[in-house]
């Protein structure tokens, strides 16, 4: 009896759905397509209406960013309109909502300037925490070394001459990087890694002025550098004392080949002029007697840097060096060109005796090269240090000879 109420209950169910269906059904199917009608007008009017425009409250729409929307719809308008008049400054239609701010660096211009961080650094920041609360110190200083693992107990011999007021970051020609964390000052280093390459390489990538503009004096050294006798903060204590913008420490001068120049003088702190050898200087005040820092190792304040193997540099302004040519990467004849950065060079560059290395001439770089014709791959190396010096030598000799003429074509344009 008990089933057959079930059996009743079910066939009255089923009966009743069946005779409600066709109803149910074209109500169902009614309300689909008005849904499907109104969504398509919406989104037919969506790029040239604005939610702003439509009046809709606020809280019915909670997580929308309705003025993200409206700068994409500015943005679209703006593109159209450069590709007709191919002009780069947006049309003055609603200027109360556009952004073109000239004065950002070039490509953020529809960026509200506020916003805007045109410079960075290499602090190193935490993943957890508020972002005011990171750094506990900002170092005034950098210094970078172009290492190989094998020259790792010098390297760890130089950086101890520097305080934690500079940040360290360590180029790495070899590829091996994580050998070098059986130092603690390792740890804390900035690390970056590409298979033989020389320092000019590194720096024209990855020091950009707006990168390293937050450090006063910035140190790129080699690795091959004998650090008994030097203290860094001195360094620069002397540097500012005698009002150099351009200098190096002292050389060894029993030690190695270099120019007179260049070494170490006992009785004084600093020299600027020197003698050569006969016939060697045209003029007293020209390189290689004065305004001169050689290649092996040399420092630049005030925003001139050119040398070979080593130097410093004061952030006074952009950094010169770094728009020099790409492909120049061993940097020989650099030294010759220091000269043009400041005025009077033979007053602003000097060689800081006082404080003085010496270069070990380690031909770790050298090796890096590859073995032609029989020869060691050293030797290769050296060929293209002469072509890049002739090279650079050239080029800027041409690139002096277009300004002026571009400037005394000009002159004589605006003169008739």
């Amino acid at each position: 009896m008990y089933c057959q109420k079930i059996l009743i209950r079910m066939g009255i169910f089923s009966r009743s759905s069946i005779s409600r269906k066709p109803n149910e059904t074209m109500r169902l199917f009614v309300t689909t397509f008005i849904g499907v009608a109104f969504g398509f007008l919406i989104g037919v009017s969506f790029p040239t209406l604005s939610l702003t425009k439509l009046n809709i409250s606020s809280s019915l729409l909670p997580t929308i960013d309705l003025s993200y929307i409206d700068h994409r719809t500015l943005g679209l308008s703006f593109s159209s309109m450069r590709n007709r008049t191919g002009s780069t400054r947006p049309p003055d239609l609603n200027e109360t909502t556009q952004i073109w701010a000239p004065s950002n660096p070039r490509g953020a211009e529809r960026l509200p300037p506020g916003i805007v961080a045109a410079e960075s650094d290499f602090y190193l920041r935490r993943l957890w925490g508020l972002p005011n609360e990171d750094l506990t110190s900002t170092p005034q200083y950098l210094v970078t070394f172009t290492v190989g693992y094998d020259q790792r107990k010098n390297i760890d011999a130089c950086v101890k001459k520097f305080s934690e007021n500079f940040t360290i970051l360590l180029f790495h020609y070899d590829g091996r990087v994580s050998e070098w964390d059986e130092f603690e000052w390792s740890k804390r280093a900035i690390h970056v890694s590409a298979r033989k390459q020389t320092k000019w390489w590194y720096a024209k990538r990855f020091l950009h002025p707006d990168i390293v503009a937050r450090y006063d004096y910035i140190f790129i050294w080699d690795e091959d550098l004998g650090v008994e006798h030097f203290n860094a903060e001195e360094y620069i204590k002397l540097v500012k004392k005698h009002g150099l913008e351009i200098s190096q420490p002292g050389l060894e001068p029993n030690k190695g080949l270099t120019w007179q120049m260049t070494k170490r003088r006992g009785d004084r702190e600093v020299h600027k002029v020197t003698e050569e050898k006969p016939g060697w200087c045209t003029d007293p005040y020209l390189p290689p007697c004065a305004a001169y820092d050689n290649h092996s190792c040399f420092a630049c304040l005030g925003s001139c840097v050119l040398p070979d193997l080593i130097f410093e540099f004061e952030m006074l302004t952009e950094l010169r060096f770094w728009w020099m040519q790409n492909d120049l990467v061993h940097g020989w004849g650099l030294d010759f060109a220091l000269r043009k950065c400041v005025e009077p060079a033979h007053e602003k560059i000097g060689v800081v005796d006082s404080q003085w290395i010496v270069h070990q001439t380690v031909p770790s770089l050298g090796n890096q090269g590859e073995s032609q014709n029989g020869k060691a791959p050293w030797h290769g190396v050296r060929e293209r240090c002469k072509k890049e010096w002739t090279m650079f030598q050239t080029r800027l000799a041409n690139a002096e000879k277009a300004y002026f003429r571009a400037m005394e074509v000009e002159s004589n344009s605006t003169t008739h």
